[in-house]
């Protein structure tokens, strides 16, 4: 398949999902019968969101608990089927796929990470890593070694035959983390991954991510409640609530310019500091990725330590 590079990689258009729908069919435009649905106990989880993401960019999605967010990026690879919609990914129409269709997409296409982990407890740190390998058929030697790599570059090498027991919460999540990676899909998924961990490792994590995204370049969509993060990690963001993108720009943008009084809450404390004369650079152009190529991740000593049960 010939794949545009010029074009968005992940496209979605018109995108709702609906739970207690009684009936298959509903008009999104009839304002009047959707407030009788939802009256009656139908929850407009994700409501009418459009939006594209280019590739190498990170884009992330925020909002309180419950305001769509979850349900949204757990739509794109259909864990959660649409109720409407359009989402395309890397050209293919993912709303159109069937279920053998979409079981080989998200071998290939996709990956996730998620906040509770989901690491396989009777396998080691190598074979968890190795995993989404296997079920692709690829041969033990070369998915091992794939996974060795994976497992270098977040720091994690000397790990690789401890289980996820004997492991911390930012340790399980680096492994998560490989576990992504050696899957060499172009869209990465992360729903909350950090928001489970202490202060000092979550603000590690974040820079294991920056420093990573610089060397692989991946097309990440990233959702957090957490303005801080989202200003630190993305090249665009969107604000939801109750289903909806209220506003959608850079980080910059959006602290600068809150659209209104919700997106203003959440700015607030970070409009002073975005507006100091002496502030630190967290946001990193596309360009500057490229050319600042970093070695391998290493966890510093003491984190890494402290990490240790």
């Amino acid at each position: 398949m010939d794949i545009d590079i010029k074009k968005p990689l992940l496209e979605v258009q018109g995108l709702w999902k609906v739970f207690g729908l009684k009936q298959p069919d509903f008009d999104p435009q009839d304002e009047e019968a959707l407030a009788r649905m939802k009256d009656s106990g139908v929850v407009f989880a994700v409501r009418d969101v459009s939006f594209e993401v280019k590739r190498g960019e990170v884009f992330v999605i925020m909002g309180l608990s419950g305001s769509g967010k979850s349900t949204l990026i757990r739509c794109l690879p259909r864990l959660l089927k649409p109720t409407l919609g359009q989402i395309s990914i890397n050209g293919q129409s993912v709303s159109d796929m069937d279920e053998k269709e979409l079981i080989q997409f998200r071998r290939h296409e996709t990956a996730m990470v998620f906040q509770h982990y989901g690491l396989l407890p009777h396998r080691n740190v190598l074979e968890n890593v190795a995993f989404g390998l296997k079920l692709r058929g690829v041969p033990p030697s070369e998915r091992l070694e794939q996974a060795r790599e994976a497992i270098v570059q977040v720091g994690l090498e000397g790990w690789e035959n401890h289980y996820p027991a004997q492991l911390s919460g930012g340790m399980r999540q680096r492994v998560g983390i490989a576990r992504a990676l050696v899957q060499e899909s172009d869209l990465l998924l992360m729903d909350e991954p950090f928001s489970g961990l202490d202060p000092l490792i979550r603000r590690e994590m974040q820079e294991t991510l920056l420093q990573l995204q610089r060397e692989v370049h991946k097309t990440i969509v990233f959702v957090t409640h957490d303005l801080t993060e989202a200003a630190r990690l993305g090249d665009r963001m969107a604000v939801m609530r109750e289903g909806v993108f209220v506003q959608q720009g850079t980080p910059q943008e959006i602290i600068d310019n809150p659209s209104d009084e919700y997106v203003e809450r959440f700015v607030s404390d970070e409009r002073q500091f975005y507006k100091s004369p002496r502030k630190p650079v967290i946001y990193f152009p596309k360009k500057k990725r490229q050319a600042r190529p970093l070695p391998r991740v290493t966890a510093p000593a003491p984190l890494m330590a402290a990490e240790r049960r």
